[in-house]
C-alpha cells in the first residue's frame, strides 16, 4: 500500500515542489553570518552595513522569486555541501520557503531604508529581526516564515474573490449548544 502525499491544493507534489531540509538550514546559517556582519558593521559604518544588507536583500529577493534551488546560498549548498552528504529522504515544500524569503526581504528592505535615511538604530533593529528568524531556522530548524505561511495561504483562499463563502447565519450554529437565530442565549 502506497501513500501519496498531496499539497494544499490537492495535487501530489513533484520533485521540484520539495527540497532537502538541510539546504534551507545551510542557507539560514549563511544568512545568520551575513546579518551578524551587518550588525557589527553598523557599529562602525552605516554605509558598510547598508551595502551588506543590500546584498542580503538581493539574496532574499532571488530566493523569494525563484525558490531555494536558485538562491545564491542554495547553489553553494548544491555545488559544494550536498555532494559530500549522504542522501536524505527528508524534504520540505518549496512554497513556504519562498514565503520565508519574502519576509526576509521585507525586513532587509526596512533595514536598508533605515540605514539609507541615516537611522542606524532602525536599520539595526530590522536587521536584528531578520537575524532572529534566520538563527531560529539555522540552529533549531524553526522557520518562522514557514510557520506563518499556512495562515497566509488560508487567508488568500478565503478572500473576497476566492469564491469561498462563510456559512449563512441559519447554518452557522448547529448541535446541542446552538440557539435558533434571534433567540437569546441562556447563561
Amino acid at each position: 500500500m502506497s501513500t501519496e502525499i498531496r499539497n494544499s491544493s490537492g495535487i501530489a507534489p513533484t520533485s521540484t515542489d520539495q527540497v532537502d531540509v538541510r539546504g534551507p538550514r545551510f542557507t539560514a546559517w549563511v544568512t545568520t553570518g551575513i546579518l551578524v556582519l551587518v550588525l557589527l558593521a553598523a557599529a562602525f559604518s552605516a554605509v558598510a552595513a547598508a551595502v551588506l544588507i543590500a546584498l542580503q536583500a538581493i539574496a532574499f529577493a532571488i530566493g523569494a522569486a525563484y525558490g531555494p534551488r536558485r538562491h545564491p546560498y542554495g547553489r553553494i549548498y548544491a555545488a559544494f555541501v550536498a555532494p559530500r552528504l549522504t542522501p536524505t529522504g527528508v524534504t520540505e515544500p518549496v512554497a513556504p520557503l519562498r514565503f520565508a524569503q519574502l519576509l526576509g526581504l521585507v525586513f532587509a528592505a526596512a533595514s536598508l531604508l533605515g540605514f539609507a535615511l541615516g537611522s542606524t538604530v532602525v536599520g539595526a533593529v530590522f536587521a536584528g529581526f531578520a537575524l532572529f528568524a534566520a538563527f531560529l531556522n539555522a540552529a533549531f530548524g524553526i522557520c518562522l516564515g514557514c510557520q506563518i505561511y499556512p495562515l497566509v495561504a488560508r487567508l488568500r483562499r478565503t478572500g473576497p474573490d476566492s469564491g469561498v463563502r462563510e456559512p449563512s447565519v441559519g447554518t452557522r450554529a448547529s448541535g446541542p449548544d446552538a440557539h435558533p437565530a434571534g433567540s437569546p442565549a441562556s447563561n
